[in-house]
């Protein structure tokens, strides 16, 4: 064994070991469930929605429904073969037992529930398929695709697939990701139309525009949180009215002006959606000329609120990275 070779071997080590102490052995167990529990959503909607009615919605999902449409082969079994050849690149390439340790779970999961759930689905279920709308097929494939990936994803998992070349790609050439997923994904579609109809092949694209909707939306969740950025000429009188009826913690910067090279000061807080139109009328009516800026953020983690403000810090030990 190279002395290389025992590096990344001790660099792997370290690293599962810094995640169960992160987490918990408890929270790690749990993890795993959850992930089995997204790679079960997500085979359920890809059989019951997608498989059936071939829409071959990009990835290495969407080519398994083709290759399935073409050999009978059943498509979760497909969905595996097709990654283990993904899953040895990436094991070299893309951070060896951490990246199997990210990805294997998930792929076994769903491969088996999606053929288990094409086998059994139309003995268990009174009507099979639920409908044969094919945009309705569409939209709630996509949804419950997405919606299990999310859940993979939040819990540490991955699908592999495409993701795993891109990374590659992006890993050796810098070459941006969103356009390797944008070819990788457009081929498979293409694909798809040129064998099932031009038709089916838009409907494919929906559901992958669905799915990509709802993952984000299990990830990141409906943005409650609003960032607020103020500049101004009298910030302590508009912080203490913010604080005391708000009851939200301020950040404050001095600041130059570009064109006046006047000095300002600029505060930066964060509130609740509701709290939006009470902040703009404190603003109106202690600081007139005050510029307002108002931006979405998606999530907001830590001392949150002023009031009631509890510090709570936790040490955690950690060993050294080899």
């Amino acid at each position: 064994m190279t002395e290389k070779t025992d590096t990344a071997g001790r660099r792997e080590r370290f690293f599962l070991k810094r995640h169960i102490q992160l987490h918990g052995l408890g929270s790690v167990i749990l993890y795993q469930v959850l992930i089995a529990i997204g790679s079960g959503v997500s085979a359920f909607g890809y059989s019951m929605f997608m498989v059936p009615f071939n829409l071959a919605a990009g990835g290495i999902g969407g080519l398994s429904i083709i290759i399935n449409h073409l050999t009978g082969l059943p498509a979760g079994m497909v969905y595996l073969l097709m990654n283990l050849p993904l899953l040895v690149m990436g094991f070299f390439q893309l951070g060896r037992w951490r990246f199997l340790f990210s990805c294997v779970f998930s792929i076994v999961v769903f491969s088996f529930a999606a053929d288990f759930f094409a086998a059994y689905l139309p003995d268990i279920m009174k009507t099979y398929p639920i409908t044969n709308d094919l945009l309705l097929n569409s939209i709630y494939g996509g949804l419950f695709f997405g919606l299990g990936v999310g859940i993979v994803f939040r819990y540490g998992g991955s699908f592999g697939g495409t993701t795993i070349p891109a990374l590659i790609l992006h890993k050796r050439t810098g070459y941006p990701l969103s356009q390797t997923f944008f070819y990788l994904d457009g081929g498979i579609i293409l694909l798809a139309g040129v064998v099932f109809g031009w038709e089916l092949a838009l409907l494919g694209m929906l559901a992958l525009f669905f799915a990509g909707t709802a993952t984000d939306f299990v990830l990141e969740g409906v943005s409650q949180v609003r960032t607020v950025t103020i500049i101004t000429y009298s910030p302590e009188a508009l912080k203490q009215v913010i604080m005391k009826t708000l009851g939200r913690g301020i950040s404050q910067w001095e600041v130059t002006g570009g064109y006046s090279n006047d000095r300002y000061t600029m505060l930066l807080c964060t509130i609740s959606r509701s709290q939006v139109q009470d902040l703009k009328a404190i603003v109106a009516e202690y600081e007139p000329r005050a510029f307002l800026v108002i931006g979405v953020a998606q999530q907001a983690v830590g001392s949150f609120s002023f009031m009631g403000h509890k510090k709570k810090r936790k040490s955690i030990a950690v060993s050294k990275d080899p």
